[in-house]
Parts: C-alpha cells; sequence; structure tokens
C-alpha cells in the first residue's frame, strides 16, 4: 500500500526508492519535465523521505518531434530535481511513439518517523495540502479550453515540490501520508485507510477545489481516468444523498503532482494547520478524519 518501498540496512539510515512516469499534461516542454519530476519525487516526501539521487526514463518518438524537445523536458526535470536536493545522474531513453517522461528515485528516511500508511490511528484528522482538480485542468488544456491564467496557476501547482508538506508533518507528529496523484483523492484515501485497518469520514465542502474545475466536471468534462476512479471507489464509499455525481467525480479525480494527504492526532491537527501555512502550501485543509470500522471504507457528508 506504500507509495515507495522501504529498504531498512543494518547500517546507516532507511532507504526509498520509487518510480513513476507520465504523458504529457502540459504543452510547453521544461513545464512537463517539471513536472513530471515532482510528481516522482513526491512519493519519496509521502514516505517522510529526502529525495537523494534520480535516474531519468524517458519514452520518446523521435519521428514526430525534434531531439530540442527532449533536450528541454530533461532540462525541466534536472532544473526541478535540483531544487529538491536531487541529483540526476543518468538514465534510460528509449523510441517510444508516446512522449513519457519521469524518474525512479532513491531518497533517504528514518524508519522510525517514516510516514508510513500502515500507522494511521484512529481519532488521527486529515490533511489535505493542495487544492484537488488538476485532472480536469489537464483535459481542459488538451481541449484548448483552459484560460492562459488558469494554465499558468495549474503548471505552478502541479509543479510545486510536497518538501514543506512533508516538513511540516513530521514537525507535528504526523502518523502516516500519502500523496494525492492518479487514484484521485477517494483513492488514495481508501488506500490509506485499508492499510490501517481503518474507516474514513470526509466532508466534502471542506475539501479545497480548484474554482474552474467545478464547470468542467458539471458539464461531464472529465478524463476516463477520474470515472474509472469514482466507479472503483464506489463500493467502499457511502456518499451524502446531497452530492450531485459531477461533485463526486471531483472527488475522484485522476490527479498529477498532487498534494499530501496527511494523518495527524487531533491534538496537533492545529498546529499541523498552522505550519503549512507558514511553510506556503496550496493549501491547509482539514477535510475528515479516520474512525474505528470497516478498513477502507468511506463515508461522505455535505
Amino acid at each position: 500500500m506504500e507509495d515507495a518501498a522501504l529498504l531498512c540496512p543494518e547500517n546507516g539510515p532507511g532507504l526509498v526508492f520509487t518510480v513513476d512516469f507520465i504523458t504529457p499534461v502540459v504543452d510547453e516542454p521544461e513545464a512537463f519535465g517539471a513536472i513530471a519530476a515532482a510528481n516522482a519525487i513526491s512519493d519519496v516526501y509521502a514516505m517522510g523521505g529526502e529525495p537523494m539521487v534520480a535516474l531519468a526514463v524517458c519514452g520518446f518518438p523521435d519521428d514526430k518531434l525534434s531531439k530540442d524537445v527532449l533536450t528541454r523536458i530533461f532540462r525541466g526535470g534536472r532544473d526541478k530535481a535540483a531544487e529538491a536536493g536531487c541529483a540526476i545522474v543518468g538514465g534510460h531513453t528509449v523510441l517510444d511513439p508516446e512522449l513519457k517522461y519521469g524518474l525512479a528515485v532513491i531518497g533517504t528516511v528514518d524508519p522510525a518517523r517514516a510516514l508510513l500508511q500502515t500507522r494511521a490511528r484512529a481519532g488521527d484528522r486529515l490533511v489535505l495540502t493542495k487544492p484537488i482538480g488538476t485532472g480536469i485542468a489537464a483535459q481542459a488544456i488538451k481541449s484548448r479550453e483552459l484560460a492562459p491564467a488558469d494554465i499558468a496557476r495549474v503548471i505552478a501547482l502541479m509543479s510545486m515540490l510536497n518538501r514543506e508538506a512533508k516538513n511540516a508533518a513530521l514537525a507535528c507528529g504526523a502518523h502516516a501520508a500519502t500523496d494525492v496523484t492518479g487514484f484521485g483523492l477517494l483513492g488514495h484515501l481508501h488506500n490509506l485507510a485499508s492499510a490501517s485497518g481503518l474507516a474514513a469520514r470526509v466532508r466534502a465542502s471542506a475539501v479545497p477545489v480548484l474554482d474552474f474545475a467545478r464547470g468542467f466536471a458539471s458539464q461531464g468534462l472529465v478524463p476516463g481516468g477520474t470515472k474509472r476512479n469514482l466507479a472503483w471507489v464506489t463500493p467502499n464509499t457511502k456518499f451524502a444523498p446531497a452530492l450531485a455525481d459531477h461533485e463526486k467525480l471531483i472527488l475522484c479525480d485522476a490527479q498529477t503532482s498532487g498534494g499530501l494527504l496527511i494523518a495527524v492526532p487531533k491534538e496537533r491537527e492545529a498546529e499541523l494547520i498552522a505550519d503549512l501555512e507558514r511553510r506556503g502550501t496550496p493549501a491547509a485543509a482539514s477535510i475528515g478524519e479516520l474512525v474505528a470500522g470497516p478498513a477502507g471504507e468511506m463515508e461522505l457528508s455535505r
């Protein structure tokens, strides 16, 4: 259930291993490279770790795109990894009819403080550090329906590292965390709750959402992955009757480089939120709690 593999050698710190690569979600090559790198590195942060070194992974259609595009993607990824203090020291590129780019990352972590999904406890509050809706935004970008200012906002959001969110979680004694990516908010919450043998309650109105995402979702303009996510979690979710279908889709929107979903002791929730606000994370929203109940079951109130 974890976001990355954890290796605990007899000597030295724990090591965190992960790999993630994506197809383009924006048109600008440097931005795509930065987003893909931030997305891959996020798995290390979700474990409470610090990225050290990475290898690039790329599938490139050289019959469709120039080598300059490849250079620019690599540059965007290199610079974002450098911002995280993570050196890209090599990698592997193959010919592929569909462009893909990402990183295999190694980081360090103190195993005793790792934010393992199995460590959440009943009563923990759930705090989210980025608004959701980037999957819907990526679909709108592909359809040329998103305004330039909103595109810039989404790029900045997806490019932002989850380092400060991780640091705040560790400083406030959080028990567990996961990053919200392809399975959507409810999919990743289901995994976290299942791993810890707990149920979850979420207040839908407390979840931060990109403002334009609601309009697109109400028109049915959502990615296929978002629809599949909703179908996947529905058997384990009790939705409030007042929740409209498009609101359910937003809660399941397939994110790229989303925020951390942090399980923190109730008595330290306010401390965590204040710390996240000081650190400037895009959101610091208390959206629900973990409770005793059937593992992975979720209840969504209005």
